[in-house]
């Protein structure tokens, strides 16, 4: 026994939410398109002077070279390297070396550093890598005192490192 087979009616009434949704979309770009451009009127938005006026027009100010920075500082894309060589506990001469590689760089904030500590052993180049960022501090405090430093292994002879040193945009 086979069931009788309902056939699908079209009604009209379905097609209507579609059709109200659609034309929406139209009303709503057709306003949007009619609009002006908000920033560009008020670029030509200075009042105009009356013929009666005489005063002499006002310089414009002339464009600064380098832009003010707006909103939150990011990080240079493109680190600072710095090579370190210092036997492991000569702080002074550390301090001495970072104080010379990063003179050019007076005034600005260093994000992060990575070193990378030479020594056969992982465990020893971390421990170097460690001394050398302490050292960072003593070398220039106001430049790496917020600064996120972390400490890496590189394989070769003791006494020598490798800094990546990250700044703030200006």
């Amino acid at each position: 026994m086979s069931l009788p087979r309902r056939r699908f009616r079209f009604a009209p009434l379905h097609l209507a939410g579609w059709l109200f949704a659609d034309m929406l979309l139209v009303l709503a770009l057709v306003s949007m398109g009619d609009r002006g451009d908000p920033l560009g009127s008020r670029a030509g938005a200075e009042p105009s002077a009356s013929p009666a006026a005489t005063r002499p027009p006002k310089p414009k100010p002339k464009p600064s070279p380098v832009p003010t920075p707006t909103g939150p500082r990011s990080v240079a894309r493109k680190p600072v390297t710095v090579r370190l060589a210092a036997a492991a506990g000569d702080t002074p001469r550390m301090v001495e070396q970072l104080r010379a590689a990063t003179t050019r760089y007076e005034g600005r904030d260093a994000a992060f550093v990575l070193t990378f500590g030479q020594a056969p052993e992982p465990g020893a180049g971390q421990a170097y890598a460690r001394e050398v960022n302490e050292a960072l501090r003593e070398a220039r405090p106001e430049m790496f005192t917020d600064a996120t430093t972390r400490d890496f292994w590189n394989g070769g002879p003791s006494g020598s490192a490798d800094l990546e040193i990250y700044f703030y945009t200006r």
